[in-house]
């Protein structure tokens, strides 16, 4: 399957709302679920210097960045900024402990390609600036939308 040009993905479109005074802009489509519907392929795609929602990962995350630069931000359990980190197209990364962090598409946008497991179900928090959880994304709130994507 090629992710990067592919008609028939199913992308969702996620931007901003009244919590965040940033620029989100970004999408994301399912690639694959696994029979337990614990394990997930998602790829995600950022506008050009645009952010996804601020946020937390409550599970076990690879990720590969496929083109373009992501700037993730990692923040620390009571909000302090740690720092900026610059993954470019062929970066690897796994973290299995939860981590509070923003990312941002570069110049030219990023693609991302991210497997998840979730024993719980649980696979990330959208926070506000004060890491209060605005809510819990879980594994059968992402298999139920892309079933019905599949279905149309």
């Amino acid at each position: 399957m090629d992710i990067l040009d592919n008609p028939n993905l199913h992308w969702s479109h996620f931007e901003g709302g009244r919590h965040f005074d940033y620029p989100i802009d970004y999408w994301g489509a399912v690639l694959d679920v696994r029979d337990d519907g614990r394990q997930l392929d998602l790829v995600y795609r950022w506008e050009p210097n645009s952010f996804c929602h601020f946020h937390r990962h409550l599970a076990a995350t690879t990720s590969v960045v496929l083109s373009g630069e992501l700037h993730v931000t990692d923040f620390d359990d009571s909000g302090r900024e740690l720092g900026t980190r610059i993954r470019q197209a062929g970066d690897y990364s796994h973290t299995a402990e939860p981590d509070v962090h923003m990312e941002c598409g570069g110049p030219d946008g990023a693609v991302v390609l991210f497997n998840i497991f979730a024993p719980d179900g649980n696979l990330a928090q959208v926070l506000t600036r004060d890491l209060e959880v605005l809510n819990t994304t879980t594994a059968a709130e992402v298999v139920r939308a892309w079933g019905r994507r599949a279905e149309q």
